[in-house]
């Protein structure tokens, strides 16, 4: 019994729940309103760089820490490291679609198509309009070699973006009556 209460105080923290992710949905959906309302390249990349930093806005600051942490693992191409840290991260926050979706990246560099696929579902379940998640879920696929399911997924993001850089891939990728 003398060993439950450190036991209890060293893993407590660990146990904590993860509080919801933050509801940016308000600042969110003015800044797609901006980014469709770009007229060119350079209007758009700010209006997408503060749709990054809400997503990029975690639940918490150890969510944030691990988030953070894996994102820095893969830059420095510790592919393994990262995913590691992701995986923490998802497993303590469930609902924080870029956990999912950085996870996903990470499992894209390192050539794991098939995981990154999943972890964009996930991340596209908890967040319908990421447009990282749809590109991302777009060349998943063309790297699966299954191009064609690539298209609408393209197809919604460049709706959400018309400016993203992925567009030019709709005029390579087989075509398919949607």
């Amino acid at each position: 019994m003398r060993f439950l209460l450190p036991l209890a105080l060293i893993s407590g923290p660990a146990l904590a729940d993860c509080p919801a992710p933050p509801d940016h949905t308000a600042a969110f959906d003015e800044a797609i309103a901006q980014l469709q309302g770009s007229s060119n390249e350079m209007e758009a990349r700010e209006h997408n760089a503060t749709l990054w930093g809400l997503w990029l806005d975690a639940p918490d600051e150890r969510a944030q820490t691990m988030l953070d942490e894996g994102m820095a693992r893969r830059e420095s191409y510790d592919f393994l490291g990262s995913i590691a840290v992701l995986s923490r991260l998802v497993d303590y926050c469930p609902d924080y679609a870029e956990g999912y979706n950085q996870r996903a990246f990470s499992y894209f560099v390192a050539r794991r198509y098939e995981e990154a696929r999943a972890d964009l579902e996930r991340a596209l379940e908890l967040n319908n309009r990421h447009i990282g998640a749809l590109s991302g879920m777009a060349l998943a696929l063309i790297e699966l070699d299954r191009p064609a399911e690539a298209i609408p997924w393209l197809r919604r993001a460049v709706e959400l973006h018309p400016f993203l850089a992925e567009r030019a891939l709709l005029d390579r990728l087989p075509g398919e009556d949607i």
